[in-house]
C-alpha cells in the first residue's frame, strides 16, 4: 500500500491557502492525501493574547488563519502533524509540551515527540539550534518577557537526549533549521545562486543545527524534512554505519510561486489511517520526566532511576488497556471572535492544557510544567555567569519578511516534478521519490 503524505515548510499560520491548495491538488490529480507535515513556523494563535507570546514584527501580528479551526468554525481536511519553529504563539505550545491536539485533526508533536500515523513513526524536534541557550533548561515563565520571547523556542539539551534514547526504526523526522553539514549532500552550487549568503556559514559549519546532526547520524531515517531557511533544498545522506541513507528536504514558506509543498507516497500498511501514540517514546517520557529542567540549569541525569525496560513494559500494560489513541482535543484559552475582542482583562497566563494533564496521569506522573517559581529570579542572577551568553540578543537566522528576488530552486537532474496551480495563487509539487536525489 502506499500512504501519500503532504509535507510543507514554513506555515505563518496560512493554513486556509495550503488546505485549500491540497484539495485543488486532490481534484486536479486524482488522488487522496493521506497526511500533512508541517515543519514548523505553524503560529497556531487562537486569540489576540497569543500574539503577545508570537516573536514577529508588529507589522506581521495578525490572527492569520488558524483560530478558524481552533474555534470549530472549520476543519481540517486532512490529519495535520507540526513541529514548531522561531515564530510561534509559544505560551499555546507549552500547554502541549509533550505533544497533543492544537485543534480538532491538527495535532503539535511536542517539543520533541513521536507519533505514530497508521504503521509510520513520526518523529519531531522543535524550535531552532542556538548554542548558547542549548545546555540550559526551559526557565522561561509566564508572562513572557521581550528576553523569554526570542529563547523559548530554543532547542535545549534535554529533548534532544530523549531523542537519543530511540532504537527502533524512525520512518520520517522533521526539524525546523537544517542539520548542519546536510549542504554536502545536495547540489550546493544551486543553493548558493539563490542564497549566496549563505556561503559563509556553510564554510564555517554553523548553517544549521549541531542537535539535528547528531540526531540524523543517530537516528538515520529514510525521509527527513525541514523548512526555516526559505527555500527548497535535496540531499541524499549515506550513513557509512549500516548502509542505510537519508532523502533530505528542505522547503520554503506558503507564498504564491514559492516551493513550499511537496506531496510524497511512502510504503505503508493498509488504512485507515489514525494517530497513534508511540510505546518507546512514552516510556522514554516515563523514565525522564522526574529531571525536566525548569530552570536555567539543564538535567541532572543522575537523577534518573527508572530503567528504560521497566518504563517499557509499564507503557506496554496501559496501551493494552486505554488503547494508544491520543487523549481528546480540548479548548482552554478563549476563541477569537473578529466582532468581539478579547477583553485586557481576560486571563491570559498558564493554562493547564487537559491533554497534557490526562497523558501525565495515564504514565503516573507529575505534573511540572507550571512549577517554576524561582526560575524567572534564578535565570537573572546567574545570566551574567554564561559565557559568551547575552540575554538581549534580538536576531535571528532568518527574518519572516525575507524577499527572494531569484526564481525558485529547481532539480537540475533526475524527473521534473508536476507543477500544480491552485485559485488562491499558492502553488504545490508532486514529487517523485528519486526527485529527492539532487
Amino acid at each position: 500500500m502506499q500512504m501519500r503524505i503532504a509535507v510543507e515548510g514554513c506555515m505563518h499560520g496560512d493554513l486556509d491557502n495550503v488546505y485549500a491548495t491540497l484539495l485543488h491538488l486532490q481534484e486536479v490529480q486524482n488522488i487522496k492525501i493521506d497526511l500533512l507535515l508541517c515543519c514548523g513556523d505553524f503560529q497556531a494563535v487562537r486569540n489576540e493574547k497569543d500574539l503577545e507570546s508570537l516573536n514577529v514584527p508588529p507589522k506581521f501580528r495578525s490572527m492569520n488563519s488558524f483560530w478558524k479551526y481552533y474555534s470549530g468554525e472549520k476543519v481540517a481536511p486532512f490529519p495535520t502533524i507540526f513541529i514548531g519553529g522561531n515564530h510561534e504563539a509559544s505560551n499555546y505550545l507549552w500547554e502541549l509540551y509533550y505533544g497533543g491536539w492544537a485543534a480538532p485533526q491538527i495535532y503539535f508533536l511536542g517539543f520533541a515527540g513521536v507519533i505514530k500515523f497508521g504503521n509510520i513513526r513520526i518523529g519531531g524536534l522543535s524550535g531552532i539550534y542556538k548554542s548558547h541557550h542549548y545546555n540550559m533548561g526551559h526557565y522561561e515563565k509566564l508572562p513572557y518577557s521581550e528576553q523569554d520571547i526570542r529563547s523559548i523556542y530554543h532547542v535545549r539539551e534535554y529533548d534532544v537526549h530523549k531523542l537519543l534514547q530511540i532504537e527502533e526504526p524512525i520512518d520520517i523526522f522533521l526539524s525546523h533549521d537544517w542539520p548542519v553539514g546536510i549542504t554536502a549532500g545536495g547540489d550546493l552550487k544551486a543553493l548558493l545562486r539563490q542564497k549566496p549568503f549563505f556561503e559563509q556559514e556553510i564554510q564555517e559549519g554553523t548553517l544549521g543545527s549541531k542537535p539535528a546532526a547528531e540526531l540524523l547520524g543517530k537516528l538515520r531515517p529514510p525521509y527527513w524534512f525541514s523548512a526555516h531557511l526559505h527555500c527548497k533544498f535535496a540531499a541524499l545522506v549515506q550513513h557509512e554505519k549500516d548502509g542505510l541513507s537519508t532523502k533530505f528536504l528542505a522547503l520554503d514558506k506558503c507564498l504564491p510561486g514559492r516551493s513550499f509543498l511537496q506531496v510524497i507516497e511512502i510504503e505503508s500498511g493498509p488504512g485507515p489511517y489514525e494517530l497513534q501514540l508511540d510505546e518507546e517514546w512514552l516510556a522514554i517520557t516515563r523514565k525522564y520526566n522526574a529531571v525536566l529542567p525548569l530552570t536555567i540549569r539543564n538535567a541532572n541525569y543522575n537523577n534518573v532511576h527508572l530503567g528504560i525496560e521497566q518504563c517499557r513494559q509499564f507503557v506496554r500494560n496501559k496501551l493494552q488497556t486505554r488503547g494508544s489513541k491520543p487523549f481528546e482535543f480540548v479548548q482552554t484559552a478563549p476563541c477569537y471572535k473578529p466582532s468581539q475582542p478579547v477583553a485586557d482583562g481576560v486571563f491570559h497566563g498558564f493554562y493547564k492544557n487537559p491533554q497534557t494533564e490526562a497523558l501525565l496521569q495515564f504514565l503516573e506522573l507529575e505534573y511540572l510544567l507550571n512549577k517554576m517559581p524561582e526560575s524567572r529570579k534564578l535565570a537573572a542572577s546567574q545570566a551574567p555567569l554564561i559565557s559568551g551568553c547575552s540575554f538581549d540578543y534580538l536576531g535571528e537566522d532568518i527574518p519572516i519578511d525575507d524577499i527572494d528576488d531569484t526564481e525558485d530552486f529547481k532539480e537540475q537532474n533526475g524527473p521534473k516534478s508536476i507543477f500544480i496551480g491552485s485559485a488562491s495563487g499558492s502553488s504545490s509539487e508532486l514529487l517523485k521519490d528519486s526527485s529527492f536525489v539532487p
